[in-house]
């Protein structure tokens, strides 16, 4: 059975694809009658589905009945894609974290399955057991140089 969660998420995704500038304009409250539920539910999918490590940007603005830009990004003032994920993976990442990010660029068609299933599996906690220290740090190194050698 699908969740009111991923109907929205869907619907936000397609309007997003359908559009030449990668944004879309919403209005909550106009969404959350379209799919008969609390303008809070819409307000859970944008924060859990449409985040930074997904490959999304949100601009909201308050009154006036919550405008929404969601933005897919792919390319920010000219930097290459594979440098704002450098940035977001930072100095140190936990596994959760790092697959986030493993799982939207699988999304976005920039890393195949068997890639995505390879990066969670050197990344992850059993992988980096003998790694007591800076084990967070070291994944983050261990993504950082895997990425690089796939986008570039």
């Amino acid at each position: 059975m699908i969740r009111i969660s991923d109907t929205i998420e869907q619907f936000i995704k397609e309007m997003i694809s359908d559009t030449k500038k990668n944004m879309v304009e919403i209005q909550r409250n106009e969404l959350a009658n379209h799919f008969c539920c609390a303008p809070s539910q819409i307000n859970y999918v944008l924060t859990t589905r449409f985040t930074t490590e997904k490959g999304y940007y949100i601009e909201s603005k308050r009154g006036g009945g919550g405008c929404i830009k969601i933005y897919k990004v792919e390319y920010v003032e000219n930097k290459p894609l594979v440098d704002i994920i450098l940035d977001k993976i930072g100095g140190n990442i936990t596994y959760d974290g790092g697959v986030k990010i493993i799982d939207a660029l699988m999304e976005a068609e920039i890393i195949t399955c068997r890639e995505s299933n390879i990066l969670k599996s050197v990344i992850n906690d059993r992988t980096l057991a003998s790694i007591t220290n800076n084990r967070n740090k070291v994944r983050a190194e261990i993504l950082k140089s895997s990425f690089i050698a796939i986008m570039l």
